[in-house]
């Protein structure tokens, strides 16, 4: 092993958790402003790929949550689900409801779009996540 993949790898003890936080800041942040689940997502890509240019695509693999095509499905099938609260309220299917939960202090204000979010933000992770893994395991494999 190269000092330079040495680095990379002690670098990136700290640049995967630091890249999956901003990932979820960006998912929490895109309710309210741009971003949300796609963006955030892509992050959650951008993470796991660092992984599999460092160490290997089946590292990076074994870190997801789940196998890339189960976390494809439950994001889809979260972003789907988002939408019934919606049609149980008599409005239509993919209407987001809002509401606040009240803490100590302060009033925390949240949304079915919240839903929505997470399940794009699932389904980009999967689907992008393990196509860009498959390529990068192809890549390797080729060596």
């Amino acid at each position: 092993m190269s000092p330079r993949a040495l680095l990379a790898e002690i670098l990136l003890r700290i640049l995967h958790p630091a890249l999956l936080l901003a990932s979820l800041w960006v998912l929490l942040r895109g309710h309210n402003a741009p971003g949300g689940g796609f963006v955030g997502g892509l992050l959650a890509v951008a993470a796991s790929a660092a992984i599999a240019l460092t160490l290997t695509a089946a590292e990076a693999r074994r870190r997801l949550p789940l196998p890339p095509p189960r976390l494809t499905a439950v994001g889809v099938l979260v972003a789907i689900c988002s939408g019934l609260p919606g049609v149980f309220a008599g409005q239509a299917f993919l209407t987001h409801l809002w509401f606040t939960v009240p803490l100590a202090f302060t009033e925390l204000p949240l949304s079915t779009v919240m839903l929505f979010d997470l399940g794009v933000y699932l389904a980009v992770w999967g689907a992008v996540g393990g196509y860009c893994l498959s390529l990068l395991a192809a890549v390797e494999a080729q060596r």
